[in-house]
C-alpha cells in the first residue's frame, strides 16, 4: 500500500488530507496477473451521493452499430477515470486513510457511484457529432 500510495502521489494523482469530512477505508485487493490493487471503499459516500442517471450505451446497442462497417477499432483508455481531474471542493469528499496518512484524491478515483456516467459524459463531449455513444470503456472498479 504504501509504494502505490508514493506512486500515486509522486504523479500527482492524490494529496495529503488533514480534516476530511469523509474518509473512506482502505484495502489491498489481489489482481488475476497476481499482483495488488488498493482501493477504497466508498459505500457511505456513494449512498449520500445522487444518482447520475446519464445514459450509457447497452452491448446490444454497440453490436448493432458496428453492422456494415468494413473496420472496428477499439481504444484502450489507460486509466480512463484518473484522466479527469476533481473539483477541489469535490475532492475533499475522496479521502482515504492508510497506515501512511490521509489523502485526497484530485483525480476520480475508481468507486465512485457516477464514475461511469461522467466517464461517458465527457466521452460524448470529446467526440461530438459522431456515435459517441458506441464507445463503451470497460473500467473495472473494486466494489
Amino acid at each position: 500500500m504504501r509504494t502505490e500510495v508514493d506512486k500515486l502521489q509522486t504523479i500527482g494523482f492524490i494529496r495529503e488530507a488533514t480534516y476530511p469530512a469523509w474518509l473512506a477505508n482502505s484495502v489491498m485487493l489481489r489482481k488475476a496477473t497476481g499482483g495488488w490493487r488498493m482501493c477504497q471503499d466508498y459505500t457511505d459516500l456513494n449512498k449520500a451521493c445522487p444518482k447520475d442517471s446519464f445514459p450509457l450505451p447497452r452491448i446490444d446497442q454497440l453490436v448493432d452499430a458496428t453492422a456494415g462497417h468494413e473496420l472496428l477499432s477499439f481504444m484502450d483508455a489507460y486509466s480512463g477515470y484518473n484522466q479527469i481531474f476533481m473539483h477541489p471542493p469535490d475532492s475533499e469528499h475522496t479521502a482515504f486513510i492508510t497506515d501512511k496518512g490521509l489523502y485526497y484524491y484530485n483525480v476520480m478515483p475508481f468507486g465512485l457511484k457516477n464514475a461511469g456516467a461522467t466517464y461517458q459524459r465527457l466521452v460524448n463531449k470529446i467526440l461530438p457529432d459522431t456515435s459517441a455513444t458506441l464507445w463503451r470503456f470497460t473500467l473495472t472498479t473494486c466494489w
